[in-house]
């Protein structure tokens, strides 16, 4: 009997998983162990391996479609064999199909002879390709009017148009699928957008101050614990403070409510090759800087590997999002989904600033903080934000 390749469960909350790419094909010879798919599932990648000896006859999820756990995506056994489930399935379609093929016909005929419609009506309808049969009449005994026709015509939604290509130009084109892991994220950012009132307010920090005691501190973390603190885990322990003292910003809008959580779940957005992913490090405000730090770089190196579970990257209640390495200076962030504000932090950058009436040379970090509108207002977010520069500006008030 041939052997069942299910979609397997990444997560408690894990409602469906996509093939993102098959590695093996029907008719290929696997041994157990040997990768044959890609699945993903809440931003989360996961490689299926072979459960036995033998070869794949039948694909039954294609590349890009999704299915709830437990579903099969493959058949594995030997050349030739019959799958008794698939066959029965197929016969039972056949069954329903010959039976609603034979229902339908007689109904439609009993109907068309019940429809009582205008002439000109009738016309105007066939020109449109309105369905008469959705056509409540006002006329006497319900006859349907050129008036109702038109008011169908009004309110039938508009059909999108594309626009013509040139066909040379579209023999040029590579058609990407949004699929898998794209799609999740896709989906969230327009459901996000959809949702809450985002508005984006900017600072900058001096963190001149900052960048000398991360160096000091650094070495002494690095020789005696085997972690290097960064500019990063400084900002999110500026952040796991600043939300302590602001609660607003660590909540959530539920209906006609405001849910204030009495615990900080910092989510860190992580960047990968086919997307972004934000594992989450839960009671944040139970961490120390360097423990923060350590659990920063552990979900960081494990998201790029692809080992995280969806339980490890949902529930947070802030985030933040880190384009410094790659030069951004202020950005828009867009909320995640169900979170009430984001954190945004650009490139570290070298100006001239008046210090008293000297001109010192100072570094400078601009930070863009995205927030729910419908939650707070500009002035609670700005002191937000504030609190967050102050921490950075005097970091010795994070050591203590």
């Amino acid at each position: 009997m041939a052997t069942k390749v299910i979609m397997p469960k990444l997560g408690l909350s894990m409602k469906e998983g996509t093939v993102s790419v098959w590695s093996k094909q029907e008719g290929d010879r696997v041994k157990k162990g040997d990768p044959i798919a890609d699945i993903n599932s809440e931003k989360l990648e996961k490689e299926i391996e072979a459960p036995v000896d033998g070869t794949i006859i039948k694909i039954s999820v294609p590349e890009g479609h999704g299915v709830p756990p437990g579903e099969v995506i493959c058949y594995i056994g030997e050349p030739g064999e019959q799958i008794e489930d698939e066959t029965v399935a197929q016969a039972s379609k056949k069954e329903i199909a010959s039976t609603t093929e034979a229902v339908p016909q007689s109904k439609k005929t009993s109907v068309k002879t019940r429809i009582k419609i205008s002439p000109v009506a009738k016309k105007i309808a066939e020109n449109q390709g309105i369905d008469v049969t959705t056509i409540k009449g006002t006329g006497p005994q319900g006859r349907i009017t050129k008036e109702d026709i038109e008011r169908a015509i009004e309110s039938k939604p508009v059909e999108e148009t594309v626009p013509e290509v040139n066909q040379q130009i579209e023999d040029m084109v590579e058609k990407v699928p949004v699929a898998g892991m794209r799609k999740v994220i896709a989906d969230r950012m327009q459901a996000s957008l959809q949702n809450a009132a985002q508005l984006t307010i900017n600072m900058k920090a001096d963190v001149t101050s900052l960048l000398t005691i991360q160096k000091q501190l650094s070495e002494v973390a690095q020789n005696e614990h085997d972690t290097k603190l960064t500019v990063t885990d400084f900002i999110s322990r500026a952040v796991v403070l600043a939300l302590r003292e602001h609660k607003q910003l660590n909540s959530k809008r539920i209906k006609d409510e405001i849910h204030l959580y009495q615990s900080i779940h910092l989510g860190m957005a992580v960047a990968l090759d086919k997307g972004l992913v934000v594992p989450v490090i839960r009671n944040a405000q139970t961490l120390t800087l360097l423990e923060l730090a350590k659990k920063v770089k552990e979900l960081a190196a494990r998201s790029r590997e692809g080992s995280l579970t969806t339980d490890e990257m949902s529930g947070s209640t802030f985030t933040i999002t880190n384009l410094g390495a790659l030069g951004v200076e202020h950005f828009t962030p867009i909320l995640n989904t169900g979170e009430s504000g984001i954190l945004g932090v650009g490139a570290v950058e070298e100006v001239a600033k008046f210090i008293g009436d000297d001109v010192e040379k100072r570094q400078i970090v601009p930070l863009s903080l995205t927030f729910d509108h419908q939650v707070l207002d500009g002035t609670p977010a700005a002191e937000f934000l504030r609190s967050i520069t102050r921490y950075l500006e005097e970091p010795t008030r994070m050591l203590l």
